[in-house]
């Protein structure tokens, strides 16, 4: 994640995300960086706008629903209802997967 992290410092900060800039974010912040996975890194960001993309997550943040609490008065009381059934298989890790490789192209 110190990878990510160091991505999304230097585009917040208006440098070129590159090898030399993420190297030196992760030396500062005391990791030894990886030189495979800063060049993956780079390589997967290729194209990206991560402005726009961070835009784009903060949009979907707020524009979904608030999940509410659940409520004492159920019609049936051995029944569940659609939704919370699907609350409580929660998110699956391939789900979780596609999600994250979608974030990065």
């Amino acid at each position: 994640m110190e990878y990510v992290y160091s991505a999304l410092l230097l585009n917040a900060a208006g440098k070129p995300v590159d090898e030399t800039g993420l190297g030196k974010v992760l030396t500062a912040a005391g990791v030894s960086p990886d030189a495979a996975r800063v060049k993956s890194l780079i390589a997967s960001l290729e194209g990206v706008d991560l402005k726009e993309l961070i835009a784009k997550a903060e949009t979907m943040s707020v524009a979904a629903p608030a999940v509410a609490a659940p409520s004492d008065k159920r019609e049936g009381k051995g029944e569940k209802k659609e939704e919370e059934k699907k609350e409580e298989k929660g998110v699956s890790e391939e789900e979780a997967a596609e999600g994250l490789s979608a974030l990065f192209g």
